[in-house]
């Protein structure tokens, strides 16, 4: 009975101690699943968030290109407001006829370039007569019309508005390049082929009576997308060298006497390789400066424009205009260089909510850097301001992103370009040329990567570097460029308002980039960053790196 009663007793004793063992085990395997939760999300969170590595190696023992100190320049354009594409009317009262040129907006984003080129042209300019200094007719306005040419009829410029528009540039400090209709009297087959030389008559009027008021033009361009197949008509390689040397002779003519004389430009086209190489190798030097445009992401009308700006190599493939130009012009021996005298990335009028977005950045700034790499002097982006890919807003005339783009392009980048590489993700994009107002220079980062920050090193191949302060001067090993503790570096970080790459506000270094009521441009200042630390360049992002008070050879 005694041992019965034992048993009994320790039964609830085991019970219990195998209830707390099995809970323990539960306790024990609940928090083995809580840290692989913490320690997947933690996982999961660094992942979204994403950390990478990179260098950026820059050869500073020679340029690669030499740009114009001016190599930013932007487009005015002929469109009317009943220029509609994809059912929208997108250029309101921005043409060169009645753009409105007492908006301080205006004024000040243009003077803020101090100078900047504008090439005045587009499709109509071949549409344009120009009054007569005796004509006391009326000048007649474009009017949209099918089953003519273009779709429009013909218009007419004022001399009371090329008064006020040369009156204006020079105060806004602007460069001016005229686009000259290069269709004035001849005829135009079915075909689209033109027939007969240039007429240059009306031509020749209009540059006398510039040249008689006084006003600067730094070029005359021929012309408007004549070239090759042409869009609309064409025109002959060797007529349009013919044409040319009549214009370079006619420059010669008026501006005798003048120690410097206004540009001859030409075609104002899309590339063709065996057409640019005849008009080339014909115009027997009479041909500054060859012009092409660029509309490589397609039609506006493409839902695919965010992806193709986002895409390195599709970005790698806007290289080949810019290569195959300079083989031309350098198979050919002629002095003549290259411009790309019209740029808005997607043709008919661009896509609203792209191509005046941040994200059109990305695309913007790599075709400047891409096109100064291959030594194109001059980049024309399509428009300062109408279309949906204009620099200013067509309606308020605020800037949109690329406008701050532009001009710190125009501020910071000088005009050697070095040779630069880099080393990390494909994501990453990098130019580099020498420091425009100082000794250095300034490296441009484009993450294309919306997901990754990147820390990157940079060194500078090749070169002595000696790094000055007011107290000491040192040389040092260009793989310690970012090693040294007593200087410091400039640096721009261009963001998304919200990170919305449709916004259409930038940041700068953080601070919203605004002009005030009184339409000033802000100031557009950088950040001090220690020289041995890493650059940032975060997500979705844009940054210009100055590195003043270094000196290298391709820089000298």
């Amino acid at each position: 009975m005694a041992s019965n009663q034992t048993n009994r007793d320790t039964r609830p004793k085991t019970r219990v101690i195998v209830g707390i063992g099995l809970l323990l085990v539960v306790i024990g395997l609940c928090l083995v699943g809580v840290f692989v939760m913490i320690h997947g999300l933690k996982r999961l969170l660094l992942e979204k968030v994403g950390f990478g590595e990179g260098m950026v190696y820059v050869n500073g023992s020679g340029s690669i290109g030499l740009i114009d100190d001016d190599f930013v320049c932007a487009t005015l354009d002929w469109w009317p407001p009943q220029k509609c594409d994809y059912g929208t009317c997108s250029w309101g009262a921005s043409s060169i006829l009645n753009l409105d040129l007492n908006v301080p907006i205006l004024f000040n984003a243009i003077k803020a370039f101090s100078p900047l080129k504008l090439r005045l042209g587009g499709t109509l300019q071949d549409r344009v007569i120009y009054q007569m200094q005796d004509d006391q007719e009326p000048c007649s306005q474009f009017n949209k019309t099918d089953n003519v040419l273009f779709n429009f009829t013909q218009g007419c410029l004022p001399l009371s508005r090329w008064d006020e528009l040369n009156t204006f540039f020079q105060k806004a400090r602007a460069k001016v390049i005229f686009g000259l209709n290069a269709l004035s009297q001849r005829e135009v087959k079915m075909d689209g082929s033109v027939v007969g030389p240039w007429n240059s008559s009306n031509a020749e009027a209009l540059m006398k009576y510039t040249v008689d008021k006084g006003f600067t033009i730094h070029g005359w361009e021929l012309g408007n997308e004549l070239s090759g197949n042409g869009i609309g008509a064409s025109i002959g390689a060797d007529q349009y060298a013919s044409d040319t040397v009549l214009l370079h002779n006619l420059v010669r003519k008026i501006y005798k006497g003048f120690k410097v004389k206004p540009l001859v430009l030409g075609p104002g086209g899309f590339f063709n390789a065996n057409w640019f190489t005849k008009f080339v190798n014909q115009s027997h030097n009479s041909l500054q400066v060859i012009t092409q445009h660029i509309y490589n992401l397609g039609p506006g009308s493409d839902s695919r424009l965010i992806e193709k700006i986002l895409n390195p190599s599709y970005l790698d493939g806007g290289s080949q205009p810019f290569r195959d130009l300079q083989n031309i012009l350098k198979q050919s021996g002629t002095s003549t260089v290259a411009w790309v005298g019209e740029a808005g990335g997607a043709y008919n009028s661009g896509r609203n909510q792209v191509t005046n977005t941040f994200v059109n950045s990305f695309w913007y700034l790599d075709q400047l850097g891409m096109a100064a790499s291959y030594d194109t002097k001059t980049y024309c982006r399509q428009t300062l301001i109408g279309g949906n890919y204009g620099l200013l807003n067509t309606e308020t005339y605020v800037p949109n992103p690329d406008y701050y783009n532009a001009l710190l392009w125009h501020r910071l980048m000088g005009r050697r370009v070095l040779s630069t590489s880099f080393h990390g993700s494909r994501k990453i994009r990098s130019y580099a040329h020498c420091s425009k107002r100082s000794n250095g220079i300034t490296i441009l980062l484009i993450n294309l990567d919306g997901i990754t920050q990147t820390k990157v090193g940079l060194s500078v191949e090749n070169v002595t570097i000696s790094v000055a302060s007011k107290q000491q001067t040192k040389q040092i090993r260009p793989s310690k460029l970012l090693g040294i503790k007593e200087f410091t570096r400039e640096e721009y970080h261009l963001t998304a308002k919200d990170g919305k790459l449709k916004s259409h506000i930038a940041l700068l270094n953080g601070k919203e980039l605004t002009v005030n009521s009184t339409g000033i441009i802000p100031s557009l200042d950088p950040i001090e960053v220690n020289l041995p630390d890493p650059i940032i360049i975060a997500p979705y992002s844009i940054v210009f790196v100055h590195i003043r008070g270094i000196h290298i050879q391709a820089c000298t």
